[in-house]
């Protein structure tokens, strides 16, 4: 997949407790419109601190991050972007690990052991 930047906007953006530099940014794939992200550079005046929103485009097979770097010569931005293929199946993963857990906790084999033991047991200790 090649992904291609388009577009220079960019404008400020007041929110409840801080300031920010908001950037649109069109990805294409091959001239086609994928779609259009909005990161942000935050200012919060309280703490004096600067972050960085991502914006992400989330998919099946994978996720879009773009982000504003700094400001450079010209008004224009470092932007970068992040293509993070198949980050989602990693919950996908966690779901089938589980399941194998719960499957194997039911299986009667493990639990008729268990009773063997504990009366061979409760009659050796008392």
């Amino acid at each position: 997949m090649r992904n291609l930047l388009t577009g220079r906007h960019y404008r400020e953006v007041a929110g409840p407790n801080y300031r920010a530099m908001q950037g649109t940014i069109s990805v294409t794939d091959k001239g086609r419109p994928v779609v259009t992200l909005h990161p942000e550079k935050r200012h919060y005046p309280a703490t004096q601190s600067t972050m960085t929103e991502a914006a992400i485009e989330a998919g099946l097979t994978r996720d879009l991050y773009v982000s504003l770097g700094e400001p450079v010569d010209g008004g224009a931005w470092i932007v970068r972007v992040y293509v993070k293929p198949f980050v989602d199946w990693i919950w996908g993963g966690c779901l089938v690990m589980a399941l194998g857990g719960l499957l194997a906790a039911t299986d009667r084999r493990y639990r008729a052991r268990a009773r063997e033991r504990v009366p061979a047991y409760a009659t050796a200790t008392a």
